[in-house]
């Protein structure tokens, strides 16, 4: 008998301790789950692939990087998102999903953020590249312009024909602008050199963007450049035997013997300062027009191709840039016409730099309305 309840003790004994050791690992697990859900949640729109080599893919680089710089928070992202309604009933499904920011990075997403914010006033948007702001939406933007007069160095120096081509996306303020500091920084190391610009209407259309490369190859552009988001028109500068200036991120791996430099962005920073700010409660709504002081906006390294002489050059003018010692659109600047748009010792404001609609003296080609 006494064996009997010796035996029994034990065999409750061993259910007990299995019973203790068994809700150990569920404590854990629900820690875990709790570590997950305390996470901040924030959403990337995206209006092309992450795969482009250009816009989307730079813009992934900060998001990444963000996630290294800040691990208590959880990102997603939605790429090859239309401009337009489509974008309104993508952004509404992230915040229905728990994400408190949105960081939307087109354009054409502008209106679509400005409505959704409306409904959801506890989440904050962030909107790039766009004007319009409430409470809980800011802009941001980085000045590229700079990086495009360096390159606009580069190129001006490099032309045999005089004659660079521009493939441009969408005939808004931001192209427009970026076009005129290239042609500036072309002219000012070669009077000579013309900047022929074509249009496709697209962000994303590698078959189009390359044609319209190919198209300005055939009337004698000996550089290409461009505001495009694929790598199509340096790769159709490569086929030529031609030199091309990359855009958004360097893309000398996709045409190692065409690209002498890239303007490129650099998102990562200003989305870690930004995401610091919200989660310490000191963010408010601005406009953000970042300075390559910032480092939001850069050169990439450049090719084999680009003499010492002109790396000289454009590492002085950039220095000029980043101290503040030179603005880019500082005048006398006259437009297509031989206008003077802009008197001499003067500079350009930022609301004239932000509705750019006329192109500088040496661009050839017209703005459609």
């Amino acid at each position: 008998m006494k064996k009997i309840l010796w035996f029994v003790l034990m065999l409750m004994l061993a259910f007990n301790l299995a019973g203790c050791g068994g809700e150990k690992p569920q404590v854990q697990d629900d820690k875990k789950q709790a570590a997950s859900s305390e996470k901040l949640k924030i959403a990337f729109v995206y209006v092309g692939p992450v795969g482009d080599g250009g816009w989307s893919y730079a813009h992934d680089q900060g998001r990444k990087y963000l996630e290294q710089q800040i691990p208590d928070v959880e990102t997603t992202y939605i790429e090859s998102v239309p401009e337009g309604a489509d974008s309104e009933r993508v952004i509404t499904e992230l915040v229905e999903k728990g994400n408190k920011i949105i960081f939307a990075t087109s354009f054409g997403f502008m209106d679509s953020v400005i409505k959704v914010a409306q409904k959801y006033p506890d989440v904050k948007f962030l909107h790039c590249s766009g004007y319009k702001t409430a409470e809980n939406v800011g802009t941001y933007f980085g000045r590229m312009y700079q990086a495009r007069y360096l390159t606009g160095i580069v190129a001006g120096k490099t032309t045999q024909s005089n004659v660079i081509g521009y493939v441009a996306a969408f005939p808004i303020p931001e192209v427009i602008r970026g076009i005129n500091a290239f042609t500036l920084g072309v002219r000012s190391v070669n009077p000579n050199a013309k900047v022929k610009v074509v249009w496709t209407n697209t962000w994303y259309d590698p078959a189009a963007e390359k044609e319209a490369a190919k198209s300005l190859l055939e009337a004698g552009a000996d550089v290409i450049t461009q505001h495009q988001d694929t790598p199509g028109p340096q790769q159709a500068a490569e086929e030529k035997g031609k030199f091309s200036i990359g855009y958004n991120s360097d893309m000398s791996k996709m045409a190692p013997k065409a690209v002498l430099t890239s303007a490129v962005w650099n998102w990562g920073p200003y989305y870690v300062e930004t995401v610091k700010a919200i989660k310490e409660g000191t963010w408010k709504s601005n406009q953000y027009w970042g300075p390559m002081s910032d480092q939001i906006v850069d050169l990439a390294p450049f090719g084999p191709m680009v003499p010492d002489d002109v790396k000289k050059l454009v590492e002085n003018k950039k220095q000029e840039i980043i101290s503040g010692k030179f603005d880019v659109f500082t005048g006398p600047i006259k437009d297509q016409t031989g206008k003077e748009r802009v008197a001499a010792g003067q500079q350009m404001s930022d609301a004239d730099m932000l509705s750019f609609d006329w192109f500088v003296e040496g661009v050839e080609g017209t703005i459609p309305k």
